[in-house]
């Protein structure tokens, strides 16, 4: 069974940076889409970033390409979400989401009710 687990979470002020990792556990990593979701007390679940463990492929949510940049280390089986210049309305429970497919499918099917397997989250806290 895959299970995700993130780290990297902590409180900033306005302007830092912060890495999030996802770790995936599974040996078949290599064909899989990963994302990294966002959910903030009172708003909706909204898709940050993804990419596509047996390639290079990535996307992004609507206007989370300027300041987040996700990446992969496919032999630490671990997905990065570096995100920049963060502000408070960044703060957040982050989310790493799996699913299984290939390239065309991340691309595709990028909505979270796609993925079935979730982390427990980490907390990301900006203040002004």
């Amino acid at each position: 069974q895959v299970q995700l687990a993130e780290s990297g979470g902590g409180s900033v002020q306005a302007g830092g940076a912060l890495r999030l990792s996802c770790l995936v556990s599974e040996l078949d990593y290599g064909n899989r889409c990963v994302a990294w979701f966002r959910h903030a007390p009172g708003k909706e679940r909204e898709l940050v970033a993804g990419i596509y463990t047996g390639g290079t492929g990535t996307y992004y949510g609507d206007s989370m390409k300027e300041r987040f940049i996700i990446s992969q280390d496919k032999a630490k089986r671990t997905v990065y979400l570096q995100m920049n210049n963060l502000n408070p309305a960044d703060t957040a429970m982050y989310y790493c989401a799996g699913s299984q497919g290939d390239d065309q499918y991340c691309l595709v099917y990028r909505g979270a009710e796609f993925f079935d397997r979730w982390g427990r989250g980490t907390q990301v806290t900006v203040s002004s």
